[in-house]
């Protein structure tokens, strides 16, 4: 009864599991709650709302930008959820900082909007008390970027492929982790939605444990070592030494973060220069 909401990630970050966006949906709704999924790693390659997901949210700054210059966000409300249903009373009673506005009596039936309860509460109390803002500068970017979005991420998935292949060979690579492989235990998960690519990221092991990912990422030259996403750049990081370092190595295991683990988020350079890139970074590792 405490439980107010289901929330997950599209392409999980960093295990790149894929939810049953279906059947989460139906035991939430049985449950009358909604389901909120964070769509930014794969974006352009599925809309989880066409499979029963009530809202999605994503990072405009990743893919959506492409090239990392731009702070921003998106939710994006499929207006199908009833908020009435007696659980949520921020919707069905007045709210005193709005005048005594009811959302759910104003705008659960909007006249040619339909149900836009929580994206009229989302922008009239949220972003009005939290001051969340995007720039009119950065919206441009946005909405350029969204003109190439469709190209890029075809492109980002097809060399995060080929270099998944070209790793799952390496004599230096203990494991890669990339719902693309066939033999990868995401693989058939992924496919039931993922129908247009398996995205940028790709995760891999390298022999040599934690000393060899931190010399791993001192080796490289075209990629670039950032924490961020999506970007039209080649991008790699070594979570247990940067981003995961100061957690135990039991928490970092309870995220999916081992230490010989390295997290590549693929570009749209030749994919060639990409894996030589890699290869040579690699074949440097002396541990």
């Amino acid at each position: 009864d405490k439980t107010k909401a289901i929330f997950a990630e599209s392409l999980g970050n960093p295990k790149l599991d894929v939810p049953d966006f279906e059947l989460i949906s139906n035991i939430a709704h049985e449950a009358g709650i909604p389901v909120i999924v964070d769509n930014t790693s794969a974006v352009g390659l599925v809309k989880p709302i066409e499979h029963g997901v009530d809202i999605t949210v994503l990072s405009a700054t990743k893919f959506i930008g492409g090239h990392g210059t731009s702070i921003g966000g998106v939710i994006v409300d499929s207006g199908n959820f009833d908020w009435s249903n007696g659980k949520f009373p921020g919707f069905t009673e007045p709210d005193p900082s709005y005048h005594g506005l009811v959302y759910w009596d104003t705008f659960g039936d909007f006249p040619e909007l339909g149900n836009v309860a929580y994206t009229f509460r989302a922008r009239v109390r949220l972003l009005r008390d939290m001051g969340a803002q995007v720039s009119p500068f950065n919206s441009f970017l946005f909405l350029q970027g969204l003109e190439t979005l469709d190209l890029r991420v075809k492109q980002h998935s097809q060399n995060a492929l080929d270099v998944a292949k070209f790793l799952k060979n390496h004599p230096k690579v203990n494991w890669v982790s990339y719902p693309g492989l066939e033999d990868d235990p995401t693989h058939e998960g992924a496919s039931k939605y993922l129908k247009r690519g398996y995205g940028a990221l790709l995760g891999f092991g390298v022999k040599g444990g934690l000393e060899a990912g931190k010399q791993f990422i001192e080796n490289v030259e075209l990629l670039s070592h950032l924490a961020n996403i999506g970007d039209a750049k080649s991008l790699v990081i070594h979570p247990a030494s940067t981003t995961h370092q100061q957690l135990t190595p039991e928490e970092q295991a309870a995220t999916g973060v081992t230490p010989d683990f390295v997290r590549l988020s693929i570009g749209l350079e030749d994919v060639e220069d990409i894996i030589a890139d890699i290869d040579q970074a690699l074949s440097r590792i002396n541990v």
